[in-house]
Formats: C-alpha cells, structure tokens, sequence
C-alpha cells in the first residue's frame, strides 16, 4: 500500500513540474556553431574518473540508488554511464544532473510535459530546430542527455556560473526560487557523492 502511495505521489509530482517552460531565444551564431558541434559528438559514453576502481565504485553506488527508478541493470547502468560522460563533457557534475533528471521527469524516458518537453531532461523540441537535425529523436537516451546538459551548460555561461538562475532559464522559471531549490534539493538529498 505504501509503494503504490510513493508511486502515485510521484506520478503527480512529476506531472505537475513546470518542465519545458523555456522560451526559445535567438543565438549568436557563435554559441549556435558550438552548441551544434557539442550536440554532434557521437563517442561512446565512458565514465571518466581518475581511476576505473573510482569510476566502478561511483557506478555501484549511484547504481544501488537509482535501483527502484530504473529496475533492469544493464539499463540502469548505460544510463548511468551516459548521464556521466554527457555532464563531465559539458562541465556539469553528473549528480546535479540526476537531481535535474528527478525533478524533471521522474527518471521517466518517454515524459512529455503539457508543453511538449521530451524525455529525461524534459528536453524543447524547438531545441532540434536550432541546434540539431530534424532526424533527432528527443527520447533517445544519449540524445537527450546530450541536449539537456548542452543546454544547461549554455544557461550557465549566459549566468556566468550562477547555477539557481542557470536552473531558472532551464525551467523557464528565471528568477522564481521553487525549481531551482526543488533541483539543488534533489541532488544533495539523494545523489551527492563524495
């Protein structure tokens, strides 16, 4: 009775994030040409620690967390690994990332927000347009990935490193605290890694 009570509060709170509130403004074509390049990277994603006993040892732990959201091992892991290479390639901290991936889609790869946000990262599909190819599929795992953290990665620069208004711009909250804390709360309560 109790999972199907965290199953339904999660359901809930999951549907009503205010995911893929963005609004799509215009880019130099400077920050276009780089955000296309980062979105074009096709490498296998690989954990990149300064060991592989490190890496191994973030993998089983971030793993026996995730357990419960993503259930198939084999699953759980490419997400995890993908989830790392795409955020250490974009200079973002892969546990932050999952606290985003949290909030936003409840670890959910096929959620589509009401204003049609897609996939883990509640990824814009005006984003494709602008910075991909009409052949990009939003709920492709490393594409999704790739886009969100590319994207997050933007904001923070245009920020200049402050990461509650980069979370505001990603939510399309800018300036409204509720997402960014909600994010920041998510990753220190339940992915923070030593």
């Amino acid at each position: 009775m109790l999972k199907l009570l965290f199953f339904s509060i999660a359901l809930l709170s999951s549907a009503n994030v205010l995911a893929g509130a963005q609004k799509e403004e215009p880019l130099s074509n400077s920050v276009r040409s780089m955000m296309q390049k980062s979105i074009s990277d096709t490498a296998v994603p690989k954990l990149i620690f300064a060991s592989q006993v490190e890496g191994e040892l973030w993998l089983k732990d971030m793993s026996e967390r995730l357990k419960k959201r993503i259930p198939d091992q084999d699953m759980r892991e490419d997400f995890l690994r993908t989830v790392h290479y795409e955020a250490t390639r974009a200079g973002l901290d892969p546990q932050l990332v999952l606290g985003l991936i949290q909030v936003e889609s409840g670890f959910k790869k096929y959620a589509v927000s009401s204003v049609g946000a897609r996939g883990f990262m509640q990824v814009m599909p005006f984003w494709v347009s602008s910075i991909g190819n009409p052949d990009h599929n939003l709920f492709h795992l490393r594409l999704n990935l790739r886009y969100g953290c590319t994207i997050l990665r933007h904001y923070l620069d245009i920020e200049g490193g402050d990461l509650y208004r980069a979370l505001g711009r990603y939510n399309g909250s800018l300036g409204q605290p509720e997402y960014p804390n909600m994010v920041v709360g998510a990753w220190k309560k339940n992915w923070s890694y030593r």
